[in-house]
């Protein structure tokens, strides 16, 4: 569904200003450009108008206003995805959640916690750790990622082997549809098998159904073990067989294992001075191995146990054992690095795909073949969730990165789509991979996916042009 560029009424403009009152809107050069440039530099366009209302109802005047008028709205959350979603196009108006920050409950009887959806997952992170419970959501931009764009996009992160997505973590929700329409969803019951289970259209939907304005989350005991390896492999079968080891073994404990090729690991260690590799780089592959338990003596144990058995087998060549949090935090630093290698390269194009395990090789060995291909210079690092089947690629090609990204889609979507994977594992689609959501997407489901588009923003004003055209 496209949405033709309009130029933003004066009079609705003002009406609008009126909902929030004056501390609740920008305008002009007071809007920041961290709150309309795109996070992938793909586009700066300063918009008319940027909302920050404080609760639902102001959500829901706005909304019922822009779909009266027909004014086309851009939903925001932390401004940290790498698909092209939030950032304003021409003639949006900017609806800003970050005012709408509330913890409203935790409850330890329920093992819930009730938020506003501008909460920062950080701060609900520490939040419930604070009375000893978990949320296991994590990934990297934890500090600036709300939770509203989390559902938004079915985040996953570091622990879904575990836990599973964000749609897995939530129990209910409050939306607020294109017209104003307020859905109250939010409920704590695990059971409840009522119709539909309406909260999954707004989960993933990348606000294109609504808007999600509150949510009740799961919560889980907090760990009383933790323990973290990083191994050296030299082959992608030990890889694989020591996932599958480590999940007799573990059982529930495991909670994250991650991998970096050696070309991700190079990276870290040539470009990210703040972060030190444990080894060398003599080693094909680096594998994050974490366990999370409640009784420590017998889980440090049983980490260690699997450790040395893997070891015996040749899965592991060498390892390094953190059980302490300074040392946890520093493997953990060394995984998570590879994301901030364009700050000392320059600009790297992010990938976030999905593949079956037994794929993984194959397709690491033959992106790398077809990059160089094409461009002999290319820098590529390779690394993610290989628990859950996601990888992540950073490329650069030199001072035309930015220019070439349809390009480099082309190569890396082309041989996802050969090995049918999906194209978005956890970051969705926006605007930057919807030329490529049908190499993943049946002609009938898509026709179902603006089926609803249609039935629940007919006037087409939420996130328009994002997902499909």
């Amino acid at each position: 569904m496209t949405q033709a560029a309009i130029v933003p009424r004066p009079d609705l403009l003002e009406r609008l200003k009126q909902i929030v009152g004056p501390a609740g809107y920008r305008d002009g050069d007071d809007i920041e450009p961290s709150s309309y440039e795109d996070l992938m530099q793909d586009r700066a366009i300063r918009p008319s108008l940027l909302l920050r209302p404080d609760c639902t109802e102001q959500v829901s005047a706005i909304l019922a206003l822009c779909h009266e008028a027909g004014q086309p709205v851009a939903p925001q959350g932390g401004m940290t995805g790498l698909v092209s979603a939030a950032a304003p196009l021409a003639g949006e108006v900017c609806l800003s959640l970050a005012r709408m920050n509330k913890i409203v409950e935790i409850d330890p009887y329920t093992s819930t916690i009730t938020v506003e959806a501008g909460t920062p997952l950080q701060t609900i992170q520490e939040q419930v750790d604070a009375h000893d419970l978990l949320f296991p959501l994590d990934l990297g931009a934890r500090g600036s990622c709300t939770i509203g764009g989390n559902l938004s996009t079915n985040a996953g992160g570091n622990r879904v082997i575990r836990y599973g997505m964000t749609r897995e973590l939530t129990i209910g929700l409050e939306a607020v549809l294109a017209d104003g329409t307020v859905i109250n969803n939010l409920h704590k019951l695990r059971k409840n098998n009522t119709g539909y289970d309406i909260k999954q259209l707004f989960i993933g939907s990348e606000g294109t159904l609504g808007i999600v304005t509150r949510a009740v989350l799961k919560l889980f005991p907090k760990p009383v073990s933790h323990a973290v390896a990083m191994c050296g492999i030299d082959s992608f079968q030990q890889v694989a067989d020591l996932l599958i080891h480590a999940q007799a073994r573990l059982g529930a404990n495991l909670s994250a294992f991650e991998a970096l090729w050696r070309n991700a690991w190079q990276l870290v260690d040539l470009h990210v001075p703040h972060t030190s590799v444990p080894f060398p780089d003599s080693h094909a592959f680096y594998v994050l191995v974490e366990s999370m338990g409640q009784d420590e003596a017998s889980d440090s144990e049983l980490f260690l146990d699997m450790l040395d058995e893997a070891h015996r087998k040749g899965l592991i060549d060498e390892v390094i054992v953190a059980d302490a949090p300074g040392k946890i935090k520093s493997l953990w630093a060394v995984r998570d690095a590879p994301a901030e290698v364009a700050s000392t390269v320059g600009y790297m194009h992010t990938y976030d795909v999905s593949l079956n395990v037994k794929d993984m090789e194959h397709f690491g060995n033959e992106v790398e073949r077809r990059l160089k291909q094409r461009w002999p210079d290319v820098m590529l690092g390779i690394f993610g969730h290989v628990g859950d089947g996601n990888l992540h690629l950073v490329i650069n090609v030199g001072a035309e990165t930015r220019s070439l990204h349809l390009q480099l889609d082309e190569i890396v979507y082309g041989l996802i789509r050969e090995l049918h994977g999906s194209v978005s594992a956890e970051h969705g689609i926006g605007i930057m991979k919807r030329p490529f959501l049908t190499w993943c997407r049946g002609d009938s489901e898509i026709a179902m996916m603006r089926g609803l588009k249609q039935a629940l923003d007919p006037r087409g004003i939420l996130s328009p042009g994002r997902v499909f055209a």
